[in-house]
């Protein structure tokens, strides 16, 4: 499988876990701190190309998401469930730990943001769902950025990830009957 898109990682194990998977290039960001000459390569590979940021399901994976995504616009999106991203001894949380299908399943299910950012799924949503302000929210949380592939978030960026990639309310209710369905077959 041939990726025509650059994918943005982390580092060097990433690029190696993309390439055992499929044929792809990569740019490296070298972790968080994201330098102006990095920023400038992924402008370039954008406009040539195209861009799927793929970073690791953490703090410091959503961190360089974020600053592509303020200083790139256009860029794909591609997430990884933490639970496919857990190193096989249980240390270490990253797309260098992803099995080749998980890493061609996350790319395949890339989304693009949105350039205008409409509320479709309002907080009043959410709250009524379960998907913030109870026990279970987390969890739920989860499963649903696995089905809509928008990656696990916490209640206020799952509100903007909803916006920024144009989950409508059909997908978004027929995403809570999958969970919900999942739920009630456990």
């Amino acid at each position: 499988m041939k990726i025509k898109e650059i994918i943005v990682v982390e580092g060097k194990d990433d690029t190696v876990a993309i390439k055992r998977a499929l044929d792809a290039d990569t740019i490296e960001t070298n972790g968080s701190a994201i330098n102006d000459e990095t920023l400038e390569r992924i402008r370039l590979a954008q406009k040539v190309r195209g861009v799927i940021v793929f970073t690791d399901p953490d703090f410091p994976g959503e961190r360089i998401r974020h600053i592509i995504t303020q200083n790139v616009p256009g860029c794909q999106h591609a997430f990884l469930p933490k639970h496919l991203a857990i190193h096989k001894t249980g240390k270490g949380l990253g797309v260098e730990h992803a099995s080749p299908e998980a890493i061609r399943d996350a790319l395949s299910n890339a989304k693009q943001m949105e350039h205008e950012q409409v509320e479709i799924i309002s907080k009043d949503d959410l709250l009524m769902f379960g998907l913030i302000g109870g026990r279970e929210a987390a969890d739920k949380r989860e499963r649903l950025g696995k089905y809509l592939n928008i990656g696990y978030a916490n209640g206020k960026q799952l509100h903007a990830r909803l916006k920024m990639f144009g989950i409508t309310k059909e997908e978004f209710l027929q995403a809570i009957e999958h969970i919900n369905g999942v739920e009630s077959n456990e």
